[in-house]
């Protein structure tokens, strides 16, 4: 009987199920035991009756539990063994699905809008592995992964690493949040090293291991071919990587759901994982800027502090919290030209969101181009930039990768 449960709770493929919801979650694990141990199903007939009932004692811990296996198994360790893109190493996430195809997202916004419009929206929280604009600088590795083979290959090369694995963990954490501090660096090799478990532990540290890491650390700051080779990188990375934050922003303020924005998500979020992304929130220095009420114009990558980002979640929220009817329904908009498969655009009942996919791909094609969207009839204004909007994108998005648009009744 506890080699069935161990089983089942091993080929658990989510945190939880919350019976009796979630009943699928527990067949699919309990056809994976009988597959790879028929020795087990005998047990199998026995547990099963237990653990779906949600009012019996054995299936409301086995809840309690599997949460905790799939925290420790998966999020704090095989998360830190797994280094191919490690933006896809977030909780809840599975680092096989690469990406969906922006028909897979509109038919699964379609269906939560349907079945449960007040799910929660976030990009960050107290538990994120990577704040939400380190993941959007790292999108850009995938867009770009024979400059970052040869990137890492010079990294590894003037920066021996004890585990090139683990160095390669190491060094997308440093490029997503550079510039980072010698010391939140350091705190989150430790942190990540030990979490992974293959070279050393928390409750048996290798020291020797741990001395080497460390001082790929440090080659970060001291050593001159390194830090420019990581200098370089953030450069690269940068540009692309401002553009799908602020997209990843407004889609998740925006699609179906309620939006959650974690504390100094507004502007930039390059914390690493915890304790480093629950440092203290300079709140004094966003109400500073949210009293400037200025719109971005023509923003940089290079020199914005934020302003961008907090404009876009100021305008977006404020709009859902004016006119929740225009977020009612969803219907995907088709986009036509040279550049339509760099745009997602959306209609929620009033409200358009546009914004910019795969921005790497799309300024080595040259740019938007003749690229037109399929808006609904009538005329628009986008709210990002206070201004008329029309079908052709690149003027659409011509200050900013992203627009908010609603019905203009001037």
């Amino acid at each position: 009987m506890e080699a069935a449960l161990v089983e089942l709770l091993a080929a658990f493929p989510v945190y939880r199920s919350y019976l009796p919801d979630g009943r699928d979650d527990l067949d699919t694990a309990a056809a994976a035991v009988r597959r790879e141990r028929p020795d087990l199903g005998g047990s199998l007939d026995l547990l099963l009756p237990l653990l779906t009932d949600p009012l019996r004692a054995p299936a409301l811990r086995f809840q309690q539990t599997s949460g905790m296996v799939m925290a420790k198994g998966v999020e704090d360790r095989a998360f830190y063994r797994w280094s191919r893109l490690t933006l896809l190493n977030e909780v809840g996430a599975d680092p096989d699905l690469f990406a969906v195809h922006p028909d897979e997202f509109h038919t699964a916004m379609a269906q939560r809008q349907d079945s449960t419009p007040a799910t929660m929206n976030t990009l960050s929280t107290h538990d994120t592995k990577r704040g939400e604009d380190v993941r959007a600088r790292l999108a850009v590795l995938a867009e770009d992964p024979g400059w970052w083979a040869d990137t890492l290959d010079r990294l590894l090369a003037a920066a021996p690493a004890p585990d090139p694995g683990f160095a390669n963990l190491l060094w997308q954490a440093a490029l997503g949040a550079w510039p980072i501090s010698r010391e939140r660096l350091h705190g989150y090799a430790e942190k990540a090293m030990r979490e992974a478990g293959d070279r050393t532990t928390w409750t048996g540290p290798d020291r020797v291991h741990e001395r080497a890491v460390h001082a790929v650390v440090d080659a970060a700051y001291d050593d001159e071919e390194v830090r420019s080779i990581l200098d370089g990188a953030a450069e690269r990375v940068a540009g692309p990587g401002w553009s799908n934050a602020l997209a990843a922003k407004l889609l998740s303020l925006t699609v179906p759901g309620v939006p959650d924005v974690y504390q100094g998500s507004e502007l930039w979020e390059q914390s690493l994982v915890d304790p480093d992304n629950r440092r203290p929130v300079d709140f004094t220095h966003r109400r500073a800027l949210l009293a400037e009420e200025a719109k971005p114009a023509q923003p940089r990558h290079a020199d914005d502090d934020g302003r961008a980002k907090l404009h876009v979640v100021r305008t977006a929220l404020r709009l859902r919290r004016d006119r929740p009817d225009l977020f009612v329904r969803y219907h995907p908009l088709a986009a036509s030209g040279s550049g339509a498969d760099h745009v997602l655009a959306f209609d929620r009942g009033g409200a358009v969101t546009v914004v910019t996919r795969l921005p790497r791909g799309l300024e080595a094609a040259g740019g938007w181009g003749d690229t037109r969207l399929e808006l609904p009839p009538g005329s628009w204004r986008d709210l990002m930039t206070d201004r008329p909007a029309a079908a052709e994108v690149s003027g659409l998005l011509d200050t900013l990768p992203v627009a908010l648009l609603v019905e203009d009744h001037r």
